[in-house]
């Protein structure tokens, strides 16, 4: 031996890296559940959390388009807004509500990611895009993993069903909210060769008046719940009256180079 005492270092014990779940946002598409990506399947089939979005007493239209592949309720989590069209978006009181709802909304997710679960929201169309996951995506995604899974969008699946290309050539495709001003809508009409109108509701009278103002009402195509059952696709000039649903949208088709 070589008369030294062999002392054995002390082992510093390292932290365990905290294990957190993953946000997903995920795209339903517009409608037809067919039309759902592989991709997002695999993910609803295995979250343990399952958001969706929802009016107080009813079901979601993003949570129905996941009937043919969910069956177990345990894992779904509805939110529901505290308004719809109750008040208008623009209210102090609207903006205050939805607000808190929110906030509460991820916090109760933050719980959930927090203790190691994957949460997947539930998102119509796809979840960037005029989607209600990017209020809680804009407040989670700083202290968690987050995954978007695009979707079909709505616009797309409506002009697929109603038979028209949107966009021909060097066409400019403006998409536009119902909820403007008449004279705001009025004027981008005017200054684009191709739109889809969205969020129409009670502003279809609106809508229609713009388009009639900037000579276009003659190519505009009204498309009611695309890919869903009840579709309904008709010329607005042929539409005799104003009642829109929420998942309906007005098209104006370009007719740009055709080679």
């Amino acid at each position: 031996m070589d008369g030294f005492e062999r002392v054995e270092a002390p082992i510093e014990e390292i932290p365990a890296a905290a294990v957190t779940g993953t946000l997903y946002g995920v795209g339903m598409g517009p409608g037809d559940p067919e039309l759902l990506t592989v991709k997002a399947q695999r993910i609803l089939m295995r979250a343990p959390v399952l958001v969706h979005f929802c009016k107080r007493g009813r079901r979601g239209n993003a949570r129905t388009i996941a009937d043919a592949i969910l069956r177990d309720p345990s894992r779904e989590m509805p939110l529901a807004y505290p308004y719809t069209t109750e008040i208008h978006p623009e209210h102090p009181d609207y903006v205050a509500a939805l607000a808190a709802f929110y906030d509460d909304a991820a916090g109760q997710l933050a719980d959930h990611l927090g203790a190691g679960r994957d949460v997947a929201i539930l998102s119509e169309g796809d979840p960037f895009f005029y989607g209600s996951f990017m209020h809680l995506w804009r407040r989670l995604k700083d202290r968690f993993p987050v995954e978007v899974v695009p979707g079909v969008t709505g616009m797309s699946g409506c002009w697929t069903r109603a038979g028209t290309p949107i966009t021909w050539g060097d066409d400019i495709l403006t998409v536009l909210p119902a909820t403007l001003p008449l004279d705001a809508l009025t004027e981008r009409l005017r200054a684009t060769d191709a739109a889809v109108l969205m969020k129409l509701g009670r502003h279809l009278p609106k809508v229609r008046a713009a388009l009639t103002a900037a000579g276009l009402i003659d190519r505009a195509i009204y498309v009611e719940r695309g890919t869903m059952a009840g579709e309904r696709v008709v010329m607005l000039a042929d539409k005799a009256d104003d009642e829109a649903p929420y998942f309906s949208m007005v098209l104006l088709p370009g007719e740009g180079r055709r080679p």
